[in-house]
């Protein structure tokens, strides 16, 4: 028999399906997203417990920034979590490896977060802090009232794609050809809008496409999405700071 949609008002469905065409359980579908963001809370409150204490330890930013060892040391720690993606990938349903090798890409990055905070003032990282919450609070509550309507966001994808890769791009103009702060400052705003289209994309992907085997990779999208938009909206109140 083939299996039909759940109803708005179907009594046996139990609990109101995330979007009109909903054929899997919705019970199912919640304790997955429950699952997630338990995973991706954990994996913010050890980026934040990592990042303060590389702020707070002076002689960790001091070495980092004052010697070719923590120089090399910083560069290896900015790859190490594109490195630990591709074994991520293939285990991600191997446990307990999977929330070894999770928890390796977590510090990695925590690390490259907590260095990019040591030398920015209090200030513009608690106003960072606060408008990224906002912001991804607020286009999370949005994805799932847009998608319990109806509204797919699947389209998103090859755009944001090609977005990062002109981010790129830009990023290693940047680099080789500095162009002042206006530049950096225009940067930090494309990269805060691309990241905040991310956050809609993986979120709807989440509600509807993400099989419950791919908790992990789910996880970490969602992560990616919430560093990438604090360290851009980051950029841009260091700007207009200094």
């Amino acid at each position: 028999m083939w299996q039909t949609p759940y109803r708005k008002n179907d009594v046996e469905a139990g609990v109101r399906p995330l979007y009109p065409t909903m054929l899997e359980s919705p019970e199912l579908r919640w304790a997955f997203i429950r699952k997630i963001y338990s995973i991706l809370t954990l994996q913010l409150l050890l980026t934040i417990v990592v990042a303060a204490v590389v702020v707070a330890v002076r002689p960790i930013a001091v070495f980092f920034a004052t010697t070719a060892a923590g120089l090399a040391l910083y560069i290896v720690l900015i790859i190490m979590p594109f490195i630990v993606l591709c074994p991520l990938y293939y285990y991600h349903q191997r446990h307990p490896l999977n929330y070894f090798l999770l928890g390796l890409f977590t510090v990695g990055l925590a690390f490259v977060v907590g260095l990019t905070c040591a030398f920015t003032s209090g200030k513009v990282i608690l106003e960072s802090v606060i408008l990224t919450t906002a912001v991804v609070v607020s286009l999370t509550l949005y994805t799932f009232w847009a998608a319990s309507r109806g509204h797919d966001f699947n389209f998103l994808g090859p755009f944001l794609f090609g977005a990062v890769f002109v981010l790129i791009l830009f990023a290693l103009i940047q680099m080789l050809f500095p162009l002042g702060k206006i530049s950096v400052m225009i940067y930090g705003c494309l990269a805060s809008i691309i990241f905040s289209g991310y956050i809609i994309y993986d979120t709807d992907n989440l509600i509807k496409r993400y099989s419950y085997d791919e908790f992990i990779w789910a996880a970490v999208a969602l992560y990616i999405d919430i560093i990438n938009l604090f360290l851009s909206v980051l950029t841009c109140f260091r700007v207009a700071d200094a």
